[in-house]
């Protein structure tokens, strides 16, 4: 049995077992990544997908998924590689691929617009060491590394990948300890933590989805949206607030309003400068 130091949970995996998250293991007393090399998803994405809006506009970038995740958002979209039973199954049926063969194939798109590879889908900080591992080829290619994360990670995986990530877009996912413990079951002081130590060397965008009658107040958007212009002082970390849609565990409501995303949106402008909408 080991502890596994990657998210606030700690878990103590059994020799062969799985942690929470489904992707970290215990082989000779050692947490180790189960789905290093791994791959469940590999796409050319325009980058505003990711969202990320001030970042090389225009161009695409080499998405890359795999599998496992430390939360357990009820609304996930991509539940069948992230939490659910279902992405159990790539344990096994998941295809494999090495840090230089991702490398080569995102310089071998450069001619398509590609600018880099963002690892993404999942949660990919349960599996950072193949993160780091790939980052630093992509570098050596002249290439950009883009992270898409919930930010639910120690400081010490954040060090591991700092020299190697030039963006993020980090799930800002709402501003209550409740909604993240009774929720999403994550940590909110860890995720401030990732993004307050991610701000000082790479550009973050940050995202929040809104979910109706959890995090949909004016009251709790002003808050988030004061807290993110104080990160640097300037108000120019980028916000993207999207709609909710049923999904998943989270049937129980309808769609978020779209009055409701432009009134938050408002809202979050007397402090950011840059505040976009999304799936409205």
């Amino acid at each position: 049995m080991a502890k596994c130091g990657v998210c606030f949970r700690k878990c103590e995996i059994k020799e062969g077992e799985l942690g929470l998250c489904g992707a970290r293991t215990c082989i000779n007393g050692e947490v180790v990544p189960d789905n290093y090399g791994k791959m469940t998803s590999l796409a050319l994405d325009p980058i505003e997908k990711k969202p990320l809006r001030r970042f090389f506009p225009g161009t695409l970038v080499l998405s890359y998924g795999s599998y496992g995740c430390s939360l357990r958002c009820p609304f996930c979209q991509n539940h069948e590689i992230s939490w659910s039973n279902e992405a159990v199954r790539f344990r096994d049926e998941a295809d494999e691929i090495t840090p230089e063969e991702l490398a080569e194939t995102a310089k071998y798109y450069e001619k398509d617009k590609n600018i880099g590879v963002a690892y993404t889908y999942n949660e990919p900080l349960v599996g950072y060491e193949f993160v780091r591992d790939t980052a630093k080829l992509v570098h050596e290619k002249g290439m950009k590394n883009i992270l898409v994360t919930s930010g639910n990670a120690s400081i010490s995986v954040l060090d591991e990948l700092a020299p190697y990530i030039d963006a993020m877009n980090i799930d800002l996912k709402g501003f209550t300890d409740r909604y993240y413990k009774d929720v999403i079951k994550g940590d909110l002081q860890m995720v401030k933590e990732f993004i307050e130590a991610s701000v000082k060397f790479c550009h973050v965008e940050i995202t929040t989805l809104i979910i109706p009658g959890e995090n949909d107040t004016e009251d709790e958007m002003c808050s988030l949206s004061k807290w993110i212009s104080n990160l640097n002082g300037m108000g120019d970390i980028p916000l993207h607030i999207s709609r909710f849609f049923p999904r998943f565990h989270m049937t129980d409501r309808e769609a978020t309003e779209v009055e409701q995303v432009y009134k938050l949106a408002e809202v979050a402008r007397e402090n950011l400068k840059y505040v976009y909408t999304g799936n409205c």
